[in-house]
């Protein structure tokens, strides 16, 4: 339960505080329904370290930008290893980003994977959903989690 946990709270949003341009990388992602006309435009997701360090800091910075003023909604989280459906969760959007967010805005989250989490690929699906549960993006990205985890020291 506990590494469950910490894995949903890595990928929070999924986005990140202090990110470090040598380190950050942009991550290539798609929109839910390409066909769809989402009021929140994504324009980036940045991801560092990338790939993703077991037992460090790793933070996810996702910019977005809405002609609307979003006051409050709820972020929706689901994340995949591999074929496997790993986790999903929900949490506050105006905890990841100052609130009212209108025209250019960023969600950040920064959080740490335990040193156990399995290495590989992952994939996560985000859904901001506005205040009366309207859908206002969706996107899903790819990241790595590294197969190599910090040595321990004493």
């Amino acid at each position: 339960m506990a590494t469950n946990r910490r894995l949903r709270d890595l990928l929070l949003l999924a986005a990140a505080l202090l990110i470090s341009a040598s380190c950050a990388a942009a991550a290539d992602f798609e929109y839910c329904n390409k066909g769809r006309h989402y009021p929140v435009k994504v324009s980036g997701v940045e991801i560092s370290p990338d790939p993703v360090v077991r037992g460090k800091p790793a933070t996810f910075k996702i910019s977005a930008s809405t002609d609307k003023t979003i006051t409050k909604g709820k972020l929706v989280v689901d994340v995949w290893y591999f074929f496997f459906h790993v986790d999903s969760e929900t949490h506050d959007f105006c905890a990841g980003t100052p609130c009212p967010a209108t025209g250019e805005f960023v969600l950040t989250s920064e959080q740490t994977l335990p040193s156990f989490t399995p290495p590989g690929s992952y994939s996560l699906q985000m859904k901001l959903l506005g205040d009366k549960k309207e859908e206002l993006t969706c996107i899903s990205f790819g990241f790595n989690i590294g197969f190599i985890a910090p040595v321990a020291t004493i």
